[in-house]
């Protein structure tokens, strides 16, 4: 795992500056530890940190060819590297070191852009090629591995693993993209391919870049895939239950090649317990995991990961952190960079922080809800869908329309009372509805949010865009594939934005293989009716995991990382919104509206709204927005 940086002079042979390489080098120094490579020639600067994971003796970039005509930086892993080489090898190439980055370099060779679809594996890597004058950038399908860049006025392309790496360049657009604000204050997050900055992207999950010297704007993305949700015409559940073991079983194994100390996380839920009971039947030795725990005993889960590792004898840790451990709160808006409102960041940076004592690689289970159906909010869509289907949209705005806006807000009532917001939801159309149940701040609560003044800037956009782009090139319609696809699309490249950089801030490789796409292009297409069941999330794989798994850990209710929120801002964080949320260069920037600002913390001070969601959000949105300023 490691980062990745780089300049390309479109305009000119210049050499780009030795000092600015360095520097945008450096800024991604928490990514790679190990040792650090920086190669400029006429028109292009690559820079590269390394964490060395894979052939530690010889696998150092920038990496060239044998005439150092086309060279690779590259962040991530690739899987069957091992089975590409041979492959390669027959067809006249030559390797110099064991490591999967050689493989992808010979692979552009031989295959030019349609190499990505041979690789099995997280990335984001560049490729220069000095006798074409071309520099082609590529992201892994799922978005595991972030790539962002921007064309300069000056003609200089730049790149970089995070945001943070750019912005040495003197060059950088800082404007912010209005846009962005408004998808930042919906979602939580900013999805791709928005930054903050208006001239500044994200290479999407599933694309590549090609750029060539002499152009004047930025070129086009090229998609080279997505997830299909087309039928794997398997029609017994109970064969589905076996080949999911099997696959799940070959997506661990491959990624249990390291040259270092290897773990995994176990939170004992589902999905990391699954993936542990994989790697205890794998590995010669006990399992290195490691699990984090809350001194408040309604936020701790340790006595489920306990009773996982106990049953497969692994060597089993576990960490406290305190329920008042806002102290990272300040660092979140350096690490990163952009704002990011998930509040789980914070036990996420922990688990990473403690991990990292005992090993270099952790396996996770992330990805098991969006592809499997596991959450929550998708039994309510489809009970919301069903209804909707039975009323046409005019008569479902007139009726539910009008009750979900005198219907109270009861945060404080039993979960049947809080209707308000199903209301709201039968209201709209099938985009509309999910859009509304994922949002951290409605379309009403933005509205007050903003100032007039940007508001007039925003003219009509809404953040709901982002998911009606989604939909219109999704390959189903299906109600909870759908959903499906836009949380694949969407609400899980934030989630694994937040472990990279929570990951990468202590020089941990995370791996997912949950993710791994063969995995999920074959759970894509089982039957929607195997993945919820009678109110039951993730069915077939818990059914497919019981002789793995005791049913307490599979049936218990989902919890995740959580945080007091609500408390501290009603104790130790009430003066820190003030000082930062209300303090002139918030107040100032144009963007809000400042009594409103005031009335949310009012409101939670006197018990008669949660606005925790809110102001968290706007919390991290101001020491972003003072990070971006100072850097």
């Amino acid at each position: 795992m490691c980062g990745i940086a780089g300049i390309f002079d479109t305009r000119s042979k210049d050499l780009p500056p030795a000092e600015l390489i360095q520097r945008m080098t450096d800024a991604l120094s928490h990514r790679g530890p190990d040792e650090s490579g920086i190669h400029r020639e006429a028109c292009i600067a690559l820079g590269h940190r390394r964490l060395s994971i894979i052939d530690i003796a010889s696998g150092q970039q920038p990496l060239f060819n044998e005439d150092r005509s086309v060279a690779i930086v590259f962040n991530g892993e690739v899987y069957n590297f091992a089975k590409l080489r041979p492959e390669l090898e027959a067809l006249g190439y030559q390797f110099q070191t064991h490591s999967d980055t050689e493989v992808i370099l010979r692979a552009w060779q031989a295959w030019g852009a349609g190499c990505v679809q041979r690789l099995r594996g997280m990335f984001a890597f560049a490729i220069w090629d000095k006798k074409h004058r071309q520099l082609f950038l590529a992201r892994d399908r799922l978005g595991i591995k972030p790539l962002y860049y921007a064309l300069l006025p000056n003609g200089h392309f730049v790149f970089g693993s995070e945001l943070k790496a750019l912005l040495p360049h003197p060059r950088l657009p800082r404007e912010r993209d209005p846009h962005a604000v408004e998808e930042y204050f919906a979602y939580g997050y900013i999805p791709e391919p928005r930054t903050i900055f208006a001239g500044v992207r994200k290479l999407l999950p599933g694309h590549t870049l090609l750029i060539e010297r002499g152009i004047t704007s930025l070129p086009r993305t090229s998609q080279y895939w997505d997830i299909p949700f087309a039928d794997n015409g398997l029609t017994s559940q109970e064969a589905a239950e076996q080949e999911l073991i099997e696959r799940l079983r070959e997506a661990v194994d491959i990624r249990l090649v390291a040259e270092v100390p290897l773990g995994a996380f176990l939170s004992g839920g589902v999905d990391s317990s699954a993936v542990v009971a994989m790697m205890a039947g794998l590995m010669d030795q006990p399992v290195k995991t490691c699990a984090i725990g809350f001194d408040v005993a309604a936020y701790d889960e340790t006595g489920y990961a306990r009773q996982v590792a106990e049953r497969y004898h692994t060597d089993h840790q576990t960490s406290t952190v305190k329920a008042d451990d806002f102290e990272l709160i300040d660092r979140l808006g350096w690490l990163y960079d952009e704002p990011f409102a998930d509040s789980s960041a914070m036990p996420t940076y922990r688990v990473c922080e403690a991990a990292r004592r005992r090993v270099t690689v952790a396996l996770s289970g992330d990805g098991g809800d969006e592809n499997l159906a596991g959450y929550r909010r998708y039994r309510m869509h489809l009970a919301e869908e069903r209804l909707r289907s039975h009323l046409p949209l005019a008569l479902r705005r007139a009726v539910f329309g009008p009750l979900g806006a005198i219907y109270p807000k009861a945060d404080w009532a039993p979960r049947f009372l809080r209707a308000k917001t199903t209301f709201q939801s039968l209201a709209r159309d099938t985009v509309g509805a999910w859009f509304h149940s994922v949002s951290r701040m409605t379309d009403q609560q933005r509205q007050a949010l903003f100032s007039q003044a940007f508001k007039n800037e925003l003219a009509d956009y809404n953040a709901v865009q982002v998911l009606r782009r989604h939909a219109a090139h999704a390959p189903t319609d299906h109600p909870l594939s759908l959903v499906q696809y836009l949380d694949l699309k969407t609400f899980l490249v934030a989630i694994l934005h937040k472990v990279d950089r929570a990951s990468m801030a202590h020089s941990l490789e995370v791996r997912v293989p949950l993710l791994d796409h063969k995995l999920v292009e074959w759970m894509s297409g089982l039957k929607p009716e195997w993945k919820l069941a009678g109110g039951d999330g993730k069915h077939l794989f818990k059914r497919a995991l019981r002789p793995y798994l005791p049913e307490e850990i599979m049936y218990r209710p989902k919890q995740g990382f959580s945080i007091p929120l609500a408390e501290w801002f009603r104790g130790p964080l009430r003066e820190k919104y003030r000082r930062e949320v209300l303090s002139e260069p918030l107040r100032d920037s144009g963007l809000f509206n400042s009594d409103y600002l005031q009335q949310l913390q009012q409101q939670h001070d006197s018990r008669r709204r949660d606005n925790s969601v809110a102001m968290w959000a706007l919390l991290m949105f101001a020491l972003s927005d003072r990070h971006l300023a100072a850097s």
